[in-house]
Order: structure tokens, then C-alpha cells, then sequence
């Protein structure tokens, strides 16, 4: 005797009735209901043959979600993600820098340099101007 186990738990599934699981059993129900409901509600105005053909199309989509698996995802999960990517979230994505830090000091930095204990950058570039334009004086001078 031998005794089927999954390699991997997570593909697992419990039969439920006529070997399929509960969720296909369920899909297949609905996918029943919809083309009985549209037999009789589209008998007097369709022949039979096209008739049967709207019966299929119509209940194709409710069978198709309890049995198809994409990537590990259930059909509603992947509609979901298929209208996020596609329709929801932008294709071209920006980047915008945002210091955080300089933000929320900002009232704090902007007090120092008014209190003149913190020295703007531009002072210290006059500064270093202004010795080099006295030592290229002494230099003509000497």
C-alpha cells in the first residue's frame, strides 16, 4: 500500500466532496446555479445550441476562479494584484529626498544662527577671502 504525500504542506489541500476541495467544491456549485439561471431566464428568447454556449461562457469564469492557481495566488488574489500593478500604482516611480532630521531641527538651527552662536558658511568664506587677498598684497608689496 502506498500513501501519496506532498513534498511541500503548503500545496496540501482536503478533499472535500468528488475529490476536489472546498473551494473548488463551492466555485463549482455557483458555476451550476449561473448557467441553470441563465438557461431559464434566456430559454424563450435563444435556440439551444446558442443557448448552451451562453450557459458555458457564463458559468466558465465562476469554475475558472475555484480551480486556477497563479504564483501561489488564488484568481481573486491575483485580479487584486493585477489591478494594483497595472491600473492603481504609477509606472514611472520618482524619488524624492526628504531630510527628516533637518526638518524637525529646523526651528532649532534657524534660532542658533539668529543668536549668531552658529556661524553661517558664507562668513567663513569671506574670511579665508579676505587673507588671501591681504597676502597677495604683501607679496606685491614685498
Amino acid at each position: 500500500m502506498e500513501v501519496k504525500i506532498n513534498k511541500d504542506i503548503r500545496e496540501f489541500s482536503e478533499s472535500i466532496f468528488f475529490g476536489l476541495s472546498l473551494r473548488q467544491f463551492i466555485f463549482s456549485v455557483i458555476a451550476c446555479i449561473v448557467a441553470v439561471v441563465l438557461y431559464f431566464a434566456l430559454k424563450p428568447y435563444l435556440g439551444l445550441e446558442t443557448l448552451s454556449w451562453v450557459c458555458i461562457l457564463g458559468a466558465a469564469p465562476f469554475a475558472v476562479l475555484g480551480f486556477v492557481k497563479y504564483n501561489g495566488m488564488t484568481a481573486e488574489k491575483f485580479i487584486v494584484a493585477v489591478i494594483k500593478s497595472e491600473f492603481l500604482t504609477p509606472k514611472k516611480l520618482t524619488f524624492k529626498a526628504t531630510n527628516i532630521y533637518a526638518q524637525n531641527f529646523k526651528p532649532t538651527i534657524d534660532k542658533k544662527l539668529k543668536q549668531s552662536l552658529l556661524k553661517p558658511q558664507k562668513k567663513k568664506k569671506e574670511k579665508k577671502d579676505k587673507k588671501k587677498k591681504k597676502e597677495v598684497k604683501n607679496n606685491e608689496n614685498s
